[in-house]
Order: structure tokens, then C-alpha cells, then sequence
């Protein structure tokens, strides 16, 4: 994708968190800073971008994030990981294989880039497709920091 398409990018992953039931207000919030941070790393590629149509209109997208990442006994040679982020197909359009393709699109770059791992976080909906593709869970855990700390 092009730094031009940021938009569609944008949209998608918005419509994305709107059909995993996301409030309006916080997706609201995200649009401008994502469509700042997203357009510079369409141009360094640092992020990667694919999506497909049908009749001449995009259904879906997806992404694939390259981070720096150290050496790691898991992937000791290179330090990279590709992140698999913004996978998204209209509601008309799925059961149909699109996301798998979308998916499949995201191998052939980290290949492309000599990238071997890759992560990502699944919704409950996109967890079945991730499954049957040979995605497994991890131990990975999250916390989110306050940033108002009175000291």
C-alpha cells in the first residue's frame, strides 16, 4: 500500500475495532494520532500494507509491522519480528477465505524480508481463522500504565 492510502487504512482498522465492539468514543479518539503514526511508516516500510477488492471496491486489508526486536532463541539470527495488525474483511464478504488470503499476503512479505516470526493479537472472531493457519497461544502478557501518577 502507499502512504496515499493511509486513510483506507485508518478506516479499516477502525471499522475493525467497531466489529469486535469497541466504544465510538475511543475509536474517535485513536483516528488522527494512527493516521500520523501509520502514513511515515508506509513510507520507510516499516509497515506494510495489503488489501483486496471485489468489483473494483476494497472489502479488506491487512498489515504486517516490522519491529526491532533483539535476537531471541526463537528467532536467534535475526532481530526482527513481523506483527500482523489491521486484519479486516466487510461483513458481506467473510467466511469466503478472504482474511486467510489477506494473511497468506502478509507470509509472502515477511519472506520477502527474511522475516521468519511473527505475532500478532487475535480477536475472538479472528482467533478460529488464526487457529486453523497453525497460530498458536503464547505466554505473553499485557499491562497498560496509568499515566497520571501523583507523586
Amino acid at each position: 500500500m502507499r502512504v496515499d492510502e493511509a486513510a483506507l487504512i485508518g478506516a479499516q482498522r477502525e471499522a475493525m475495532f467497531q466489529a469486535v465492539g469497541k466504544p465510538q468514543a475511543a475509536l474517535d479518539a485513536m483516528r488522527e494520532p494512527f493516521l500520523a503514526w501509520v502514513a511515515p511508516k508506509l513510507v520507510d516500510g516499516s509497515y506494510l500494507g495489503w488489501a483486496v477488492e471485489l468489483d473494483g471496491r476494497v472489502v479488506g486489508g491487512a498489515g504486517l509491522m516490522v519491529l526491532d526486536w533483539p535476537p531471541h532463541y526463537l528467532h536467534p539470527t535475526d532481530a526482527r519480528r513481523g506483527y500482523l495488525l489491521n486484519v479486516y474483511v466487510e461483513d458481506g464478504h467473510r467466511g469466503h477465505g478472504l482474511a486467510r488470503k489477506l494473511v497468506e499476503a502478509t507470509y509472502d512479505g515477511a519472506r520477502e524480508l527474511g522475516i521468519q516470526y511473527l505475532v500478532l493479537h487475535a480477536s475472538e472472531m479472528g482467533r478460529p481463522v488464526y487457529e486453523k493457519m497453525g497460530w498458536t497461544d503464547t505466554n505473553e502478557m499485557v499491562l497498560i500504565l496509568p499515566q497520571n501518577l501523583s507523586v
